[in-house]
């Protein structure tokens, strides 16, 4: 399912840098119950990516369900800021999942940001989901890496305050940043990205929607031309 962005989407989320950093700073100061799985979740993971004409191109997927979403890239890409750029079309792309996920990885990040309200936090918010945040690096958090072994994770760190952690996936290879964002903590974020990671750093579905992203922005570009 590809599916423009709706009015009402767009007109949801800041505009200009000022709107959003007041936004990330009333968010922060939110305290929603926290969500823990009671069983194995349905797990979600959504991604965008960028064509060079200035449009934006996301895709979420759940299970055997994708869907994806074409809009304006709202601006360039400025470090804590990225909602301006991706959540609008993130947020489309997740609503036109067939049915929402219990649970869903973003790749951005969530409490680590300069104002605890990364976009990870943000489009939890929005959609109303759990969510948990997925990247390669850190915005600003830091901690020692963990032992090199599978499930091995360490803290991430701002001024003391826990955010996520370092996750090994693989024997060995890097480990990835897990986010703690909306409703979720540090140590829910580890549980649920270990239970559905295999044999690559970047966990399923969270690899399924870059793969689609990229393949509808490919067929997008070849439309256009």
């Amino acid at each position: 399912m590809n599916t423009r962005l709706p009015r009402d989407v767009v007109d949801g989320w800041p505009t200009d840098a000022d709107e959003l950093m007041a936004a990330q700073r009333e968010l922060a100061r939110e305290h929603p119950a926290p969500w823990h799985p009671d069983g194995p979740p349905r797990v979600g993971g959504c991604f965008a990516v960028f064509p060079e004409d200035g449009s934006a191109v996301a895709a979420a997927v759940v299970d055997d369900e994708t869907a994806t979403a074409v809009g304006e890239a709202g601006a360039p890409y400025r470090a804590g800021l990225l909602a301006l750029r991706a959540g609008p079309v993130l947020e489309a792309a997740v609503r036109a999942l067939p049915d929402p996920p219990d649970v869903l990885i973003v790749d951005a990040t969530g409490r680590d940001h300069p104002r605890r309200a990364g976009l990870a936090v943000q489009l939890g918010r929005v959609l109303d989901l759990p969510t948990i945040g997925v990247t390669h690096r850190t915005l600003l958090a830091g901690g020692e890496w963990p032992a090199a072994e599978r499930g091995a994770h360490s803290p991430l760190e701002i001024d003391g305050e826990e955010v996520g952690a370092w996750l090994r996936i693989m024997p060995r290879a890097r480990p990835i940043a897990v986010h703690a964002a909306w409703r979720t903590d540090p140590d829910t974020a580890v549980e649920v990205v270990l239970g559905i990671a295999r044999k690559v750093r970047t966990p399923e579905p969270l690899r399924a929607a870059r793969k689609a992203a990229r393949i509808a922005r490919a067929a997008t570009t070849l439309n256009d031309g």
